[in-house]
């Protein structure tokens, strides 16, 4: 394992967020801010509890779940792309690094950067309402598992884009609406019947409910089976990768 080559892509990875230290931060600061004001304050008015957990608390989980995807994925997807497009990825293609060793610089890097804006959201959350973790360690593997898998996705779709305008297309088209869709801000049983058959099959939903569970004790689905979902994402990421390293595929054309 060339653990030199892994920590010099990881910290020159980090070193580009650490120059954006303050936006890095200040963002989702503001934007949590701003959620809890119009959906603690505007619908948490008229939804006081859902399922006995005061609504400003009860949408916690799944901010921190918005975030952490959307950041793993835009900056898994970035790492990866840049090179790409100024053709640097051909010196690393040509060094003594497998792609095990590639992944996991870019991938760590990605999944650090998405950890600490969840922690940064958690602790922002604090500030606003009065926090119960019931489950703290499920709440990190959780929380960990889900920054390194959409990390792995966005290293995917990086690979996969061939402009700045396909790389935003699945974050903003895709992974947005599903997470908005998937229970983040409501339960899945305030719905009809027939929608909450639907809702089911959006994979968003797994990974908010068992979060929501570490959190609240309290879950849409069994936390067994959440915690299958987003194993079963990290493997097929994972896979998918291993291939594209195989096979050269739109990386050595």
């Amino acid at each position: 394992m060339n653990w030199y080559a892994i920590r010099a892509i990881y910290r020159f990875e980090m070193n580009r967020f650490f120059r954006t230290l303050f936006q890095s931060f200040i963002s989702p600061v503001i934007s949590t801010s701003l959620y809890f004001v119009v959906f603690g304050a505007a619908i948490g008015s008229r939804i006081e509890e859902v399922e006995g957990v005061p609504y400003g608390a009860f949408i916690v989980p799944g901010l921190i779940m918005l975030s952490v995807m959307t950041q793993g994925l835009s900056n898994g997807s970035f790492g990866i792309y840049f090179p790409k497009f100024v053709g640097t990825i051909y010196e690393l293609l040509s060094a003594p690094v497998n792609f095990f060793e590639i992944v996991m610089g870019y991938v760590g890097a990605a999944a650090t950067k998405a950890l600490f804006i969840g922690v940064v959201i958690l602790g922002t959350s604090a500030l606003f309402v009065d926090l119960q973790i019931q489950h703290p360690l499920a709440m990190i593997l959780f929380m960990v598992l889900t920054c390194v898998s959409f990390a792995l996705f966005g290293f995917i779709i990086g690979i996969w884009a061939k402009s700045f305008e396909q790389l935003q297309l699945v974050p903003l088209l895709v992974v947005t609406p599903l997470v908005f869709l998937g229970g983040s801000f409501y339960s899945i049983s305030m719905l009809p019947p027939v929608w909450q058959t639907i809702t089911m099959f959006n994979p968003v939903v797994y990974l908010i409910s068992g979060f929501r569970w570490a959190f609240f004790g309290l879950a849409d689905v069994p936390v067994g089976i959440s915690l299958m979902a987003i194993t079963g994402f990290f493997a097929l990421c994972l896979g998918i990768i291993w291939w594209i390293f195989r096979t050269g595929w739109r990386i050595r054309s």
